[in-house]
């Protein structure tokens, strides 16, 4: 059960962050400073290669500290809860680090911002929708 449950989840992952990277490259700079297509066909499959390895790690994490041995009959919601708080906790990080001190990318005038934590609205809502999501998928394993 858990394996099957395990590939439902990363299809849903997979297919979702790509679907999200790429309908959020206008709110990138990359969009607008002239990156051809194929540094946007990289940038989205870098993306999408990162959040798929953010969600295996959150996961991981995630069934370490809340799951069980007979998860994911027991423990589904406390295992997909703990996942999103590692998820969105580390995409706070990651963008404020990446566009504030490293400045490894940044952000387009059409990025909504959250200012009080200086981070995109868009990909905070990327790490809630497409777990919640995946989990949702999955658990119909069940």
């Amino acid at each position: 059960m858990w394996l099957h449950t395990l590939r439902r989840y990363f299809g849903v992952v997979l297919v979702g962050n790509l679907v999200w990277e790429v309908a959020q490259l206008p709110l990138y700079a990359i969009w607008r400073t002239g990156g051809t297509a194929r540094d946007l066909t990289l940038a989205v499959l870098h993306c999408t290669a990162g959040d798929v390895a953010i969600s295996a790690s959150a996961l991981v994490v995630a069934l370490v500290l809340a799951g069980d041995e007979t998860w994911p009959r027991r423990r589904f919601r406390a295992v997909a809860g703990c996942a999103l708080v590692f998820g969105i906790a580390y995409t706070i990080y990651s963008e404020r680090t990446n566009v504030i001190v490293l400045r490894n990318w940044s952000y387009s005038d059409l990025m909504p911002m959250l200012p009080w934590l200086e981070v995109g609205l868009s990909p905070l809502l990327q790490w809630l929708f497409v777990p919640v999501a995946a989990f949702a998928w999955a658990r119909k394993a069940q």
